[in-house]
């Protein structure tokens, strides 16, 4: 347990009470290491975001349980409010329940707490142990955050004194995954500005946004290439238009170590070039595009590296939703290789996949039940976050959103759309992330999450279809403030002549918010005969009627700031025998069933290799029971492309957001 977790977990001793209320403003609590430590002791929490929902799941769970001498879910239960204003609270919860009140100034009283606020709780931990090692007088705004951009970013703005230290921390920076917050993106840019060698550069951007920063580096890459006397390949899709101003010194030491790493992981794409002069080094070709031989053995090698690298037990969320993004570029590009080079190259993929399956199963384990609770301001977590992370931005810039929900769209089959809206499409901007699914991974559960911004119990009436989403969409906008009238919800849309349907209902003034289902991935899916590889070919062919570039282009065209997310991923899988019960289980998933009891869930035969998966946020009358593995419920043998399960493939999903090149960042 870290220094910080036991602080907090000071703050509730086991066994005081049974009811507690965290007044907590700067969300300390909501660390998934807290949360978790805060489980293993017996407390739940839970958000007060909705009273009325609230209200519901302590009567029913809590306090008739209390009444009757019955035992709770947990010893425990914390009313987590995100203010310090407990008078909003019911009488009889503030009777019955202890007060805890948390806040920055508190635990960090040598920092300053607006900059606290600013950088966010996901840094609170490593912070809390750097505060109580090297605080050693009270720091105010400047210094606070000169103190966190040494000990949490490593980055010493004061140190920086040329070009080249400069371009190894935006490296660095950007292959561990992460931005600077604004606040210390402007300190770092106000630090080095008064150096001339550095006045030029857009340092806030390079350092504060990543989409940014890595676009930049790829351009800047191709007139390095240029610079040996190459010129693009026939095959090259390169706009020549978009080559950076910026002279990165790629062949400095510094650079070429990290630069490497980061087409390795797949954030920069290597480009198609003629053979370079001889006096190119050897070392460049990581950033050449291989022929198919050469494109074979990188993903063999770039499949084995990353199941070494597999998140422990203990890992960030984070740091899963980082791995699944390398993964899905690796399945990308593996899935585009000829049959017979898949097939020497398909077993270092399947390891690959079988050891993140392994390791992530027990991650959920341990740790799903937090996720739903954390932080959504930044960026959503899980699908259900979606709508507030939206209300969120929409209260800052009040602008016009679109979320485009692709049904069934995987990452690995995101990371080939987006291949070809870059190239169609280069004045975009794609700022790129990813975020979980609901458990399981249905569509009926999982989608209605998204559309409504509510856990699955809160829609336990709904929970087994989708056509109650436009009523649920609507319900959360209006209580966010908008009028009926602003609100846009579309489902049905695949191909070109849908786009007058969608453009139609967006172009009225009024419209503030749009939310579209787009559904033809998954109707690949459900008609797939050949796999993911032949899911990755009709992918291809959709892409190439246009319908998706059409759609983003009407979009941006109507001033909508669009979000692209998916309801849930697929996987292949094979069947380990099929279950004949008729009525007892509600829904017959290939990767999951359903049963509405505890009895019929443990009905299913012994033989069969499965195991139930119970969470919180589901309803309690709504049991999974999973095959383990990639196991399917079909004939034994048989495979199916499949979802429902909780591998990374199915239960992590692509999160982006689509704009216009801002002329703030066009160098």
């Amino acid at each position: 347990m870290s220094v910080w977790t036991d602080r907090i977990l000071r703050e509730f001793p086991a066994d005081l009470a049974r009811f507690w209320i965290a007044c907590d403003p700067d969300l300390v609590l909501l660390d998934e290491h807290v949360l978790q430590s805060l489980r293993d002791r017996g407390f739940e929490l839970v958000s007060y975001d909705d009273p009325m929902a609230f209200r519901a799941y302590y009567e029913e769970r809590y306090r008739s349980a209390w009444d009757q001498g019955r035992n709770p879910p947990s010893a425990a239960l914390i009313l987590h409010l995100s203010s310090n204003d407990s008078d909003v609270l019911p009488w009889d919860y503030l009777k019955q329940a202890r007060t805890v009140r948390l806040g920055l100034a508190d635990l960090f009283d040598k920092l300053s707490s607006s900059v606290l606020r600013q950088t966010g709780a996901v840094y609170y931990e490593k912070l809390y142990d750097a505060h109580q090692a090297h605080a050693s007088q009270v720091l105010g705004d400047a210094a606070t955050s000169d103190f966190i951009l040494t000990h949490v970013f490593k980055i010493v703005p004061v140190l920086i004194d040329d070009e080249v230290a400069l371009w190894r921390e935006v490296f660095r920076l950007h292959l561990r995954g992460w931005s600077l917050p604004a606040v210390l993106a402007d300190r770092m840019a106000a630090t080095l500005r008064s150096r001339s060698i550095l006045a030029h550069l857009p340092i806030t951007e390079l350092v504060e946004d990543r989409a940014f920063a890595l676009r930049t580096i790829q351009a800047a890459w191709l007139a390095y290439l240029q610079s040996f006397g190459a010129a693009p390949g026939a095959s090259g899709t390169q706009d020549e238009g978009s080559v950076s101003s910026f002279a990165i010194p790629f062949d400095h030491p510094d650079i070429r170590m990290v630069v490497d790493s980061l087409f390795l992981d797949g954030s920069l794409e290597p480009v198609a070039f003629e053979a370079a002069s001889a006096l190119a080094p050897a070392w460049i070709q990581v950033g050449i595009k291989k022929d198919v031989q050469g494109q074979a053995q990188f993903i063999a090698e770039s499949a084995t590296a990353l199941a070494e690298d597999l998140p422990g037990e203990s890992a960030h969320h984070r740091e899963w939703l980082s791995f699944a993004q390398r993964m899905g570029d690796i399945l990308s590009k593996f899935f585009e290789l000829p049959v017979e080079l898949g097939d020497d190259v398909s077993l270092h993929v399947e390891h690959l996949q079988q050891s993140a399956d392994d390791s992530f199963q027990g991650w959920l384990v341990r740790h799903f039940a937090d996720l739903p609770s954390l932080p959504v301001s930044k960026a959503p977590v899980m699908l259900h976050h979606v709508p507030r992370h939206l209300s969120y931005r929409r209260n800052e810039s009040g602008g016009r959103q679109a979320l485009l929900l692709f049904d069934g769209l995987a990452i690995d089959q995101w990371y080939k759309i987006r291949g070809r809206l870059t190239a169609k499409l280069p004045s975009i901007e794609i700022d790129e992330g990813a975020c979980f699914a609901w458990l399981p991974s249905l569509t009926s559960v999982s989608r209605q999450t998204v559309f409504s911004g509510l856990r699955p119990r809160e829609f336990a009436g709904t929970i087994e279809s989708t056509a109650a989403e436009p009523t649920l969409w609507a319900k959360f906008w209006q209580d966010a403030g908008l009028r009926r009238n602003e609100i846009v919800y579309l489902k049905g849309v695949k191909r070109r002549e849908d786009l007058s349907r969608i453009a139609d209902a967006v172009s009225g003034p009024s419209i503030k918010i749009a939310g579209i289902v787009v559904d033809m991935v998954d109707e690949i899916v459900h008609g797939a005969i050949l796999g993911k590889r032949g899911i990755a070919s009709q992918i291809d062919d959709w892409c190439d009627t246009g319908f998706v570039d059409q759609l983003i282009t009407l979009l941006l065209d109507q001033g909508f700031e669009i979000f692209l997310t998916s309801d849930h991923g697929n996987v292949d899988a094979k069947g380990i025998g099929r279950l004949s019960q008729g009525v007892l289980s509600e829904i017959k998933g290939e990767r999951v069933r359903v049963y509405r009891s505890a009895d019929l869930a443990s009905s299913v035969p012994a033989d069969l290799d499965a195991f139930r998966f119970d969470l919180p946020g589901l309803p309690v009358d709504f049991l999974p029971v999973y095959p383990k593995g990639r196991g399917a419920f079909t004939g034994v043998g048989d495979r199916v492309v499949a979802h429902g399960g909780m591998s990374v493939e199915e239960l992590i999903v692509p999160f982006v957001r689509i704009t216009q090149q801002s002329s703030s960042h066009e160098k």
